[in-house]
């Protein structure tokens, strides 16, 4: 399974920005909003992004916190280097490529971060990684997921399926960018924003919640 979402996303690493912008109805939404919540002091913290791919998600953050120490880590070696050419003229980035599910991180993190990454897991991996995510914070530190979620029932997914499907092919991509982009789906072990409220709560985060909703693109927030 690694392996699988790693091929695929290295094969699109180079338009994956590009594309994310038309393949996400809620774009600036699903990434500024998150942003937004966040009220640290601006001292020099430790942000955490995992399956950063192009660094996309930590651009935003880093807009608001230009001092922060970046640590950007992903399965596609092709994505990182995108991220590497977004930051090349930045300084406190650290870049490591490997599975988020099994790579032992030597420090703690104020922030940890994560976009469209943690929905390839299996459940039982998402549960695992929500406890590893806690373990890594920080007391009073935030996770924020920006993620895709199942939906409730059979019919609302349904609806969330052919809502994205219209959207997108009225995007403006070419029928090959909508073809990848549907295949790519066929890699997703989505869960239900129900069941990982609960797990993110069964983690020990003191404080959770879904902070933005549209469709099936959500953005959970717990603090520790």
């Amino acid at each position: 399974m690694k392996n699988n979402v790693k091929e695929k996303f290295n094969a699109h690493a180079s338009q994956y920005d590009e594309q994310r912008r038309k393949l996400i109805p809620c774009f600036f939404d699903f990434y500024s909003i998150p942003v937004s919540l966040l009220h640290f002091p601006k001292k020099t913290l430790r942000i955490l992004d995992m399956g950063a791919g192009t660094g996309l998600f930590s651009s935003f953050v880093k807009e608001k916190y230009p001092d922060a120490h970046f640590t950007l880590i992903d399965v596609s070696d092709q994505m990182l280097e995108k991220a590497k050419e977004r930051f090349k003229n930045e300084q406190h980035i650290e870049f490591i490529v490997s599975d988020i599910t099994s790579y032992k991180f030597e420090h703690s993190f104020d922030i940890v971060i994560s976009s469209l990454a943690i929905h390839h897991l299996e459940d039982e991996q998402k549960q695992k990684l929500y406890e590893q995510i806690y373990d890594l914070l920080h007391t009073g530190g935030i996770f924020i997921n920006a993620d895709q979620v199942l939906g409730p029932s059979s019919i609302i997914e349904e609806l969330y399926k052919k809502d994205w499907s219209e959207r997108i092919a009225a995007s403006g991509l070419t029928h090959e960018q909508i073809e990848a982009a549907h295949e790519r789906t066929k890699l997703d072990k989505m869960a239900t924003l129900h069941d990982q409220l609960n797990w993110l709560t069964a983690s020990g985060f003191s404080t959770v919640d879904c902070i933005y909703k549209f469709f099936n693109f959500v953005v959970m927030y717990a603090q520790k």
